[in-house]
């Protein structure tokens, strides 16, 4: 699949490139806030790593949803590769995206990056909290409008491992039995609270996995050995590039697959993500629904 050994940069080698390279990374900050989506823009403004582009959930990784569509349905791939072409980003160079900390929307970045078929996608490892944390420096310049590129980035056909899903799909593979996870806190699982979608609860046969029980204190991904431990746990014996991934509107489900990425999970297969996630599921009344941790 990605032909780097690694999903992630560290902020110690993304400052070393940016001073002494001759090749220049693309760099692109998606922070973002679900109950206020002017906060990542506001806090890009008051300062980003150098040379970095925003990009916004809602405006450029997502496209507008429909009535019975979950929050965040996946842009239209020719206008994706556009967009991104607009920043620069080119099929030969690296692209480095980031967030604040937990690669949370980060990863939405880079899912939709490596399904367009770019190869060469890093995740900043800690996002601005670790760059900060380290002593680099911050700009509040407005990026400069990217150069002309006379190879932008191609729409390719997506790579195997990187597919997606529909509503029909997912009900009939989980009768069949095979593993979907849902990243969604337990309480929002279990039906206790939903403070997003207007139905509480969960798809039936869906095995629970918060992304955040995959985080250590500072926000990054538990170390390979714990990682890779964990998510074989969450399958049960289930074949990890078969399972089906889902959050509440498509966006954790990527971090999810990062992190199936990131412990060598993942393969030609999947897993593969559920867009519409819960958002979906729970606007079209004639899908069942479960409460509880099970």
């Amino acid at each position: 699949m990605n032909a780097l050994s690694t999903p992630w940069v560290t902020p110690s080698e993304l400052a070393t490139h940016l001073l002494g390279s001759p090749t220049p990374w693309c760099i692109l900050d998606a922070r973002f806030d679900l109950g206020d989506p002017a906060a990542g823009a506001r806090s890009f403004a008051l300062g980003h790593v150098p040379g970095a582009h925003y990009l916004h959930l809602n405006d450029d990784l997502s496209r507008p949803s429909g009535p019975t569509e979950g929050r965040h349905p996946l842009p239209e791939r020719a206008v994706a590769a556009q967009r991104f072409a607009a920043l620069g980003v080119t099929q030969e160079q690296t692209v480095v995206v980031m967030d604040g900390g937990n690669a949370l929307f980060a990863a939405r970045a880079w899912w939709l990056l490596r399904e367009l078929g770019h190869p060469t996608v890093r995740v900043l490892a800690g996002g601005l909290a670790a760059w900060q944390a380290a002593g680099l420096p911050l700009s509040t310049d407005d990026p400069p409008a990217p150069p002309v590129s006379l190879n932008p980035l191609a729409l390719e056909p997506p790579p195997a491992g990187f597919g997606t899903v529909e509503a029909d799909a997912v009900w009939v593979a989980v009768q069949q039995g095979t593993c979907l996870l849902d990243a969604r806190a337990p309480e929002r699982f279990a039906g206790l609270v939903e403070p997003l979608d207007p139905v509480a609860g969960h798809i039936p046969g869906a095995r629970n996995l918060p992304y955040s029980s995959l985080l250590q204190a500072d926000g990054t991904l538990l170390p390979t050995d714990q990682l890779r431990e964990r998510l074989l746990a969450a399958l049960a014996g289930s074949p990890p590039g078969e399972s089906l991934l889902m959050c509440g509107s498509g966006v954790t489900a990527c971090a999810l697959h990062l992190a199936f990425t990131s412990a060598g999970l993942s393969d030609t297969q999947g897993p593969q993500i559920y867009v519409g996630s819960w958002s979906e599921w729970s606007r079209q009344a004639h899908r069942p629904i479960a409460t509880g941790l099970t």
